[in-house]
């Protein structure tokens, strides 16, 4: 059914779901289409642009980089994707959410410019955060690219540094099943003669390959920087650049050390452009906030919401839960999405959970909580693909001892935690995430924990939920 076309009176979410029916499907790469619109509205975006690629840690890489420029002085424009509650949370202005009428604004000024040309939605909303970044005159602009790179709305920005976080195995069907592919399709964020930063600690080949051949000055971690640190403080390393005696970034989780690295590299390649104080550093770092992602809740029982949601970030938030000691048993709130590695993910916490209450996620995407309660049982009941040994080998080597310790401090190591044993784990279904931890909620006592993940569309409606208690 067709959706009349707003005008600059309708509410937001009367345009959101306007451009929900705008295209015809939901996930559409390629940039023909937004650089038509681009060239309509002239867009000129005349401030200092960041790109943050990558499979895992782009949004706590981009949300430190934030804090740290805002620090710094300077104004600065965050753009990431998706949303946890509201959808202004994608659109950030001086660390702001943009409101209701500075999105409608630039959405109304694409609509008449943009003609017979249909934009998906993701498309859409990237052009209004440009177009809204211009508009307030920004000096920097810290933007995270959505899906791969070389074909996301995103890639239409000639970005004066690139950041690729992590390459792992997610989006199959739409960037390769090979870590090779995959990189080789993020690597299209970098450009010829402008810094490019990898933090991968294992870069698949082709990201090398490609930054050689169109001459992009590529910044390798553990070549070109690195990071040190013990119980107290961390230092970073660059090529001509040291911060030292820093406290640890205020973001949980294993790899924040790594992000962190990665926002100071693009920091120091950009000194020609950027001055960026060890104080505004240390103040940045020390006040990033990143909701979803290990965000502990304070009171009992403990309650961790984490979007992890493929096995790289999986095996990861494993390694956190672990570091956090003992508790009697952990419930685990989980709804995904259907085009996930379903089994890998779970499989990567299986024996640390005790009770499963699987949710259904709304959406042709969206997986039943059915379906994933049959899926879990079968990895619960050992019968899941194990890890092979060049999978083994690459996440030893991304959680080094003394480097991704998910308290980020080198000097601490995670505490033994032992496994559950099958023949004692529940699985549950239910209708919507909401209702699954509620019910959790229920069964746990003041010393358990609770573990919601699997998805922004499973942590988000919870994080909600918690708000209006």
């Amino acid at each position: 059914m067709s959706i009349p076309t707003p005008d600059n009176t309708a509410t937001l979410q009367t345009w959101l779901s306007y451009l929900e029916s705008l295209h015809r499907t939901s996930i559409d790469l390629g940039l023909e289409r937004i650089r038509v619109v681009a060239a309509k509205l002239n867009l000129a975006l005349p401030y200092v642009k960041i790109t943050v690629g990558g499979t895992n840690g782009k949004g706590s890489t981009c949300a430190m980089l934030e804090a740290i420029l805002l620090a710094s002085g300077y104004k600065t424009g965050t753009y990431t994707s998706p949303h946890l509650v509201d959808f202004n949370e994608r659109i950030r202005v001086n660390g702001e959410f943009a409101s209701d009428a500075q999105i409608i604004e630039q959405f109304h000024r694409i609509e008449q410019a943009r003609g017979e040309t249909t934009l998906s939605y993701f498309e859409y909303t990237t052009l209004a955060a440009l177009m809204l970044f211009e508009q307030e005159k920004m000096d920097v602009a810290v933007l995270e690219v959505g899906l791969g790179g070389r074909l996301d709305a995103v890639n239409l920005v000639d970005a004066d540094c690139a950041i690729i976080t992590s390459v792992d195995i997610d989006h199959t069907e739409y960037l390769g099943d090979t870590r090779e592919k995959i990189g080789l399709e993020k690597a299209h964020i970098f450009r010829p003669g402008q810094p490019a930063i990898c933090a991968d600690p294992v870069p698949p080949q082709s990201i090398i390959d490609y930054a050689a051949q169109i001459k992009a000055d590529l910044w390798l971690f553990g070549k070109d920087f690195n990071y040190s640190g013990d119980r107290q403080q961390w230092a970073y390393g660059g090529r001509g650049q040291r911060r030292s005696s820093m406290a640890y970034p205020s973001l949980r989780g294993a790899n924040q050390l790594l992000n962190a690295s990665a926002a100071l590299a693009a920091l120091e390649a950009l000194r020609p452009k950027l001055v960026v104080p060890q104080q505004a550093v240390r103040i940045g770092l020390s006040q990033v906030q990143l909701p979803g992602r290990l965000q502990i809740l304070a009171g009992t029982p403990t309650i961790i919401l984490d979007v992890a949601h493929n096995p790289h970030a999986a095996a990861a938030l494993g390694q956190n839960l672990d570091a956090m000691g003992y508790f009697p048993h952990t419930h685990a709130v989980v709804g995904m999405l259907n085009d996930k590695d379903i089994a890998s993910v779970v499989g990567k916490l299986a024996h640390r959970v005790d009770r499963w209450y699987c949710a259904s996620l709304p959406g042709p995407r969206g997986m039943s909580g059915q379906e994933l309660a049959n899926a879990v049982n079968k990895v619960v009941a050992g019968t899941a693909p194990q890890l092979s040994m060049q999978e083994k080998s690459r996440e030893v080597r991304r959680a080094e001892p003394g480097e991704h310790e998910a308290s980020n401090r080198p000097g601490v190591r995670a505490q033994p935690v032992a496994p559950v044993e099958a023949s004692s784990v529940s699985v549950s279904s239910f209708d919507d995430p909401v209702q699954a931890f509620t019910a959790a909620r229920k069964q746990a006592t003041d010393n358990d924990r609770i573990l919601v993940f699997g998805s922004f569309s499973t942590v988000g409606p919870v994080l909600q939920e918690l708000g209006r208690a």
